[in-house]
């Protein structure tokens, strides 16, 4: 029959190949019109074609779940099984992005852990977008990198369980596989070289010889000289100059000193009605001398004579 699996194909994790795909999701796809009409009877050599002719990627959607193209070329691909040298032709591939996410996806559906991490990491450089179908049936924009990333690290992908990955970390324990080297480490590196040159040239040289560094210890048998103005302040502390200061008068006795000429004139009537200042002036008035004071009293004498 057209679903079934060719006769000389390998078990894949101890499987038909196409058990790789849950059996409701199968039969969905054996029902629909592209898988009756655009797979029947391809070959590993006509499979390039229709892979070609994608425009998007996903699994299925709808609420009746239909596949997309693009899980029924997977399965079309489990079921005839090609060679391992085309399938990484379709992952070297760059003109056509689909074609290298469907070389993508059967390689981590089959391949060993080895083969994923050696033939799917190089595609993290591949930064171009691409469509993908939800459940709902609505479009998203991806990345090549961002779709490899799911690949290696989600456990669902298009709504096929991908099989178990044995960790990197394990493998490059074992010398199966050597350390990643990332491509932005180099261009990490040289902008890390150019801000610290920045930083170099920004700061002034200043390099101490070792003979100037055991000079810079105190000797107590040399006489201390007084280090010149050029590179130290003085420490001596700054001599007071002995003129006096003048200080500035506070307001408040600018106030009190200047008055206006009203309150002058108050204080003065103030002052020459108070009974103090009549008796002073009295006083001052009628004070005479004794000789005065005997004439005075002779001419009332006389006057009563």
């Amino acid at each position: 029959m057209a679903n079934r699996t060719v006769k000389d194909a390998n078990s894949i994790h101890g499987t038909n190949p196409q058990y790789l795909v849950e059996k409701i999701i199968r039969t969905r796809i054996y029902e629909s019109k592209y898988w009756k009409e655009e797979c029947f009877g391809l070959t590993a050599e006509l499979v390039v074609d229709k892979a070609m002719e994608l425009k998007f990627v996903g699994g299925v959607y709808g609420g009746n779940i239909k596949p997309t193209p693009f899980l029924c070329l997977t399965l079309k691909m489990l079921q005839i099984q090609p060679e391992k040298d085309i399938i990484v032709e379709f992952i070297k591939n760059e003109d056509f992005k689909y074609v290298r996410l469907l070389g993508a996806m059967y390689m981590r559906l089959t391949g060993t852990s080895v083969d994923c991490y050696k033939y799917l990491e190089p595609l993290y450089n591949d930064y171009r977008k691409i469509k993908s179908q939800n459940r709902n049936g609505e479009f998203e924009v991806m990345h090549v990198d961002e779709f490899i990333d799911e690949l290696l690290h989600a456990e669902r992908m298009c709504d096929i369980i991908l099989p178990r990955l044995q960790k990197r970390q394990v493998l490059e324990e074992a010398e199966l596989l050597d350390t990643r080297i990332s491509a932005l480490e180099e261009d990490l590196d040289e902008v890390e070289s150019s801000d610290e040159e920045d930083e170099e040239e920004e700061k002034p040289e200043r390099i101490q010889t070792p003979e100037a560094h055991r000079r810079s210890y105190r000797d107590n048998d040399r006489p201390r000289r007084s280090p010149s103005p050029r590179y130290r302040r003085s420490r001596t502390p700054r001599r007071r100059s002995r003129s006096p200061k003048r200080r500035s008068p506070s307001p408040r006795r600018d106030r009190h000193r200047s008055k206006s000429p009203r309150r002058r004139s108050r204080d003065r009537r103030h002052r020459s009605k108070s009974p103090g200042h009549h008796r002073s002036h009295r006083h001052r008035s009628h004070s005479k001398s004794p000789e005065s004071s005997k004439k005075s009293h002779k001419k009332s004498r006389r006057g009563n004579d």
